[in-house]
C-alpha cells in the first residue's frame, strides 16, 4: 500500500507538523501502546546518536520509531529493533515486547534474510557480472524462501498482539540513475534497484497475507537516493556498517512520514469502524 506524497518536508517542518498531528490526535497516539520491531532500517543504523544501552543493535534517537514516539507521546513505547535482525532473530528475540494490550507495531524485515550485506559488498568490490549474479541469488531467495519466513513471523506477531495495527515498512531504491555519479556502474545500480523492487514485492505480499499494512517508502525517497545530489542514504562510509542505510534526514523525512501517515490512516479506520 503506497501513500503518495505531494510535498517533501524538511526535518524541521515535519517536526512541526508531527507536533500538530499529535495535538489533534490524528493517530490516536495518546492511548497507543507502540512496539517497534525489525532490522537496522528500523533501529536507525546510519542515523547516528545511538543509545549507549542498545549495544550492537545500534538504536538511534534519530530513528523513525523514536521520532514518532517523541512527537506523539504514546501510552507506552518499546523500541527493540536491532541491527542485523532477520525474520528468525526477530521471532526469537524481539517479540517478548508484544502483548494483548499492544495496539501499534512497526517493522522492517527481510533484507538480511536475503543477504543484503553480502550483496552490497560484492557489488562494491566485484565486477558487473558478479554483482548481477549476487542480486539474482538474493532475488531468488526473496521469491522462494523469504515468503515462508515472513508468514511464520507475521503469524506469531498476530498471535502475540491480536489487537495491534501492524505496519510493515519497505526498503527504498538505493540509487538515482544518472550519467554523472562517481562509484558503481549503472549496470550495478539498476540491478540493485531491481533487487529492492523484488524484495519489496515479497514483503508487501507477506504483509497482505497476514492482514497487515505495507507502507512503501520508495515514493518518499524518490529524488533522494544516492547520486541524486540530495541523498537521504549513506554511501560507502565509516563505520562501514552505516553504508547503504538511511541518514538521520532519511528517517525524519522518509521513514517517519511513511509510518505516520499509515498509522494515522489505520487509527482513523479503527475509529470509523
Amino acid at each position: 500500500m503506497r501513500f503518495p506524497r505531494s510535498l517533501a518536508l524538511s526535518a524541521g517542518a515535519f517536526a512541526f507538523l508531527a507536533g500538530s498531528l499529535a495535538a489533534t490526535g490524528t493517530a490516536s497516539a495518546a492511548g497507543a501502546r507502540y512496539v517497534a520491531l525489525g532490522d537496522s532500517y528500523s533501529s536507525g543504523v546510519g542515523a547516528g546518536s545511538y543509545d549507549s544501552g542498545s549495544g550492537d543493535c545500534k538504536r538511534s534517537t534519530k530513528a523513525y520509531p523514536q521520532l514518532w514516539a517523541a512527537a506523539h507521546a504514546p501510552a507506552s513505547f518499546s523500541f527493540v529493533a536491532c541491527s542485523g535482525a532477520t525474520t528468525s532473530s526477530v521471532n526469537s528475540g524481539q517479540l517478548g515486547s508484544l502483548s494483548s494490550s499492544t495496539t501499534l507495531v512497526s517493522i522492517s524485515v527481510g533484507g538480511n534474510d536475503i543477504g543484503f550485506s553480502n550483496v552490497m559488498s560484492t557489488c562494491v568490490t566485484g565486477s558487473d557480472s558478479t554483482c548481477v549474479s549476487a542480486v539474482n541469488n538474493a532475488e531468488a531467495s526473496a521469491q522462494n524462501t523469504l515468503p515462508g519466513s515472513l508468514d511464520s513471523l507475521f503469524s506469531t506477531i498476530k498471535s502475540k498482539a491480536p489487537s495491534a495495527h501492524v505496519v510493515v515498512l519497505g526498503y527504498p531504491h538505493l540509487y538515482k540513475i544518472t550519467s554523472f555519479c562517481v562509484g558503481l556502474s549503472n549496470t550495478k545500480r539498476n540491478k540493485l534497484n531491481e533487487g529492492s523492487d523484488v524484495l519489496d514485492t515479497s514483503v508487501s505480499q507477506g504483509a497482505s497475507r497476514a492482514g497487515f499494512t505495507f507502507s512503501d517508502v520508495r515514493d518518499e525517497f524518490s529524488g533522494h537516493e544516492l547520486c541524486s545530489g540530495d541523498d537521504w542514504l549513506n554511501s560507502v562510509t565509516l563505520p562501514i556498517g552505516n553504508s547503504y542505510h538511511p541518514t538521520a534526514l532519511g528517517h525524519a523525512s522518509g521513514y517517519l512520514p511513511a509510518f505516520t501517515s499509515t498509522a494515522g490512516a489505520l487509527a482513523r479506520a479503527s475509529r470509523d469502524s
